[in-house]
């Protein structure tokens, strides 16, 4: 294939935009605020978890305490009932009368009893809700840090992406003045290659695989007419001449 000299060095300044945009693709994908982002994501799952079950351990504690409330009530008016009949009086009969005398002592121990059950409950009750609204002010805190992680990848992918569409347009421009048999040979080498089609000759060493040539590849190099276009003996990247390649 032949091309002129001119049109091989465009194809270096190719090479030079694809390199840049390979390099802006590597950046998007491996910005530290990835990595960052999925670890406060992941503890925010495992926080908001927590608080679930602490929620529901509040409920829990919540309607359980009521209960037990309910039954100290239920108890002291049964007791009041008790006891107000005995003052009264209307209980004269021996029997029924110590018979209610150990119902209201019964009552009481029942009403002490409960007591102590709702105490419990109560304490487990505050422990909940202070667990919950510990968990509540971590997950705010984590959600706070995860958004501005957020916001500053966001703004390094717009600036990424800016540049990116610039350096696109330019690759645009500068490959649509060089000749398009030279293109395809150029993309499919760099397809081929990992991504480097083209690569300059600089002081008798192949950029692209950064051996330096022998002497008699040299000779094949100096002989060939200028707009031949060479290919590295090593790697198969076309191989760019310029003022720096040391012939």
């Amino acid at each position: 294939m032949n091309a002129a000299p001119a049109d091989q060095i465009r194809l270096l300044d190719v090479q030079e935009l694809d390199t840049r945009l390979t390099q802006l693709a590597h950046t998007r994908k491996t910005l530290p605020e990835h990595e960052e982002i999925q670890t406060l994501e992941g503890d925010l799952t495992q926080l908001r978890d927590l608080l679930v079950a602490a929620k529901a351990e509040e409920g829990d504690t919540s309607r359980e305490q009521t209960k037990a409330e309910q039954d100290v009530d239920q108890v002291r008016q049964r007791a009041a009932r008790d006891q107000q009949r005995l003052d009264s009086g209307a209980v004269t009969n021996p029997k029924d009368l110590e018979s209610l005398q150990s119902e209201i002592a019964s009552l009481a121990n029942r009403q002490a009893n409960l007591e102590d059950v709702v105490l419990e409950v109560m304490e487990r009750h505050e422990a909940a809700q202070e667990r919950v609204g510990e968990l509540t002010s971590r997950v705010e805190s984590v959600q706070g840090k995860c958004d501005a992680v957020i916001a500053r990848r966001d703004a390094a992918l717009e600036e990424i992406d800016g540049e990116a569409a610039t350096v696109r347009k330019e690759r645009e421009v500068v490959a649509g003045s060089v000749p398009a048999d030279l293109m395809k040979l150029y993309e499919k080498i760099r397809e081929q290659q990992g991504g480097v089609g083209a690569a300059p000759l600089y002081q008798r060493r192949c950029e692209g695989c950064r051996l330096e040539l022998n002497i008699t590849e040299l000779n094949e190099v100096r002989e060939a007419a200028a707009d031949e276009v060479l290919r590295c003996e090593n790697c198969r990247r076309i191989l760019v001449r310029t003022p720096e390649s040391g012939l």
